[in-house]
Parts: C-alpha cells; sequence; structure tokens
C-alpha cells in the first residue's frame, strides 16, 4: 500500500501544498470563477482520490486494512482526518465566525 521510499511526510507536504497552488492557479487565472465552486471541487477530487487509495486488500485478516475494511470504516476514518486537518489549519476560526467574541 505504501511507497517505502518516499518520505511519508515530504510526500504529505508536497501533496498539500500543490493542492493549495492548483486552487490558487485556478482562482487567478480566472477573476469570474467562485472560490467555493474551486474549493468544492478540489475537495471532491481529493475524497476520490482518497476513497481510491483506501481500498482494502481483500485479506480480511490483513492489519493495514482493518480500519478500512468496510465503506462506512472508510468514512469514518474520512471524516475523522477532515477534522483533524480542519482543525489543525490556520483558518479553522476566523475572526468573522458568528461565536467569535467581542470585546
Amino acid at each position: 500500500m505504501k511507497d517505502s521510499e518516499t518520505d511519508p511526510d515530504t510526500a504529505f507536504n508536497d501533496a498539500f501544498h500543490r493542492a493549495v497552488e492548483l486552487g490558487n492557479r485556478q482562482a487567478n487565472s480566472d477573476e469570474e470563477a467562485d472560490l467555493w465552486d474551486i474549493a468544492d471541487g478540489l475537495l471532491a477530487g481529493a475524497v476520490q482520490y482518497w476513497l481510491y487509495s483506501r481500498q482494502p486488500c481483500g485479506d480480511p485478516r490483513c492489519e493495514d486494512c482493518a480500519s478500512i475494511g468496510t465503506a462506512d470504516m472508510r468514512l469514518a476514518e474520512l471524516q475523522r482526518l477532515i477534522r483533524q486537518f480542519a482543525e489543525e489549519s490556520e483558518y479553522y476560526h476566523s475572526p468573522s465566525d458568528t461565536n467569535a467574541g467581542r470585546a
């Protein structure tokens, strides 16, 4: 499943930065483009690729596939990762959030 030749941190960071750069390029190339549509498209593509990459191998005793053995388990893992990545984002909280304190 995993390429032992590639450093996981390097692959993760490279994919992360390329996705952000792609969104920025699309937004900059079309001033009429809706940023939400671009972001939704990037997310849909990322979800599609993530689900593709998490297909279980078929061995019911495979430890690597134990947490993704069913569609519901894959979705739960995807939701866990989305929550983690969102909470780690510098954009998670916004001064414009409706629950942001005002002094």
